[in-house]
């Protein structure tokens, strides 16, 4: 689309956000995040995953390069013969090297699906980096959230105990009915019951923040409370086109589908003939010491040639399994792009409607404000 649907006029290109995080201002923020780069498990992981993958092009790559050897051997052997038992020694030392002729690009297939998949895996650790980020900031000011949540608890609890009081000492001067010296109790009981909530929140809150540091579960992760921060402006949208080039989950999808292309290449290229050059260069003698001598002295040179003519439909269904993979890497390729281009979309709509209700809440406060001066006054007289 030339446009997502939920954006409110704004269609330019985004520049890139780079450490976004920042744009909070929060000192404590900014070294949780260097600290979850740094020894989050997730990251670990995944960046083992990559050296494993770096280490199949290695492995891959290495078919496509001549092979040698150096073999060795001694024995001593006794025998029967015409004149009798023998014994001999024998001493063999010889190179042997080996190469394979890709006519088919069938080696070079496999290599480039095993690189692929090791790009598609660096793709990876920067989707998780971002994700680590969101999480990390998200669980922080839920944090913040939940501790304001807690000194609110406390402010609300003592001005409920002071209306307890006041309405007391008015039952005592029989101003009052006893009905009302009830509700006030009920009503103080009641946001007392709230408060273990908000402990209970900011507990697990903390524990889920270690673990995301890479620590055991603690209650104390943060050193201090911050102070729930202004809302930053919203981080534009830019263009639908933009985002399939800038998210790594859906470039992590695309390599992984041009991967299990060459494997399907590799698949068919391996029906046909291969062709492969061996060759042997060495010394045989009964004693180590001429073992290299001119007449002691052997070589060869070999050309195989190996057609596949019967498997049993080993190589064919190998084919159609490697089209299948393809086919199916495909649909989620297309499926990454749609739930990409949902996420922006559902994004665009929740900022939108949180714009709404913070405005809303905002002229909410202020009346109850207003309300709260009256009902005092009036109370006073």
């Amino acid at each position: 689309p030339d446009s997502f649907s939920e954006t409110r006029g704004e269609t330019s290109p985004s520049s890139d956000i780079g450490r976004w995080w920042e744009r909070f201002g929060d000192e404590q923020l900014n070294a949780l995040m260097d600290e979850a780069f740094r020894h989050n498990l997730d990251l670990t992981q995944a960046y083992e995953r990559l050296k494993q993958l770096e280490a199949v092009i290695k492995i891959t790559g290495s078919s496509e390069s001549p092979s040698l050897n150096l073999n060795a051997s001694a024995g001593r052997v006794r025998q029967q013969g015409l004149s009798g038992v023998t014994t001999s020694n024998s001493y063999t030392l010889s190179i042997a090297a080996g190469y394979e002729l890709d006519l088919w690009k069938k080696l070079k297939s496999r290599t480039n699906a095993a690189r692929l998949n090791a790009l598609a895996s660096r793709q990876d650790i920067k989707a998780l980096y971002i994700t680590l980020s969101a999480q990390l900031a998200d669980l922080y000011y839920l944090a913040v959230e939940q501790s304001a949540q807690l000194e609110l608890s406390d402010r609300i609890i003592a001005s409920y105990e002071d209306t307890l009081n006041r309405i007391r000492q008015r039952y005592e001067e029989g101003l009052v009915p006893a009905s009302e010296l009830y509700k006030a109790r009920q009503s103080l009981a009641a946001v007392k019951a709230q408060r273990p909530v908000f402990e209970t929140n900011l507990a697990v809150t903390q524990h889920a923040l270690s673990v995301l540091l890479g620590r055991f579960p603690e209650k104390e992760t943060l050193k201090s409370i911050a102070q729930l921060p202004k809302a930053p402006e919203a981080f534009p949208a830019g263009i639908p086109s933009q985002l399939l080039t800038r998210r790594p989950d859906i470039e992590a999808a695309l390599l992984r589908l041009r991967a299990s292309d060459e494997q399907v290449g590799a698949a068919i290229a391996d029906r046909f003939p291969s062709f492969n050059l061996t060759a042997g260069y060495g010394g045989s003698s009964s004693t180590l010491k001429n073992i290299l001598d001119s007449p002691n002295i052997f070589w060869n040179l070999l050309l195989n040639i190996a057609q596949p003519l019967l498997d049993g439909g080993k190589r064919k269904a190998e084919v159609e399994r490697s089209k299948a993979v393809f086919r199916e890497n495909l649909a989620r390729y297309h499926q990454t792009v749609l739930r990409a281009f949902q996420e922006v979309e559902d994004a665009l709509a929740r900022n939108h409607a949180t714009e709404q209700r913070i405005a809303a809440l905002e002229k909410k406060a202020s009346a109850a404000s207003d309300s709260l001066r009256l009902a005092m006054n009036k109370y006073m007289q």
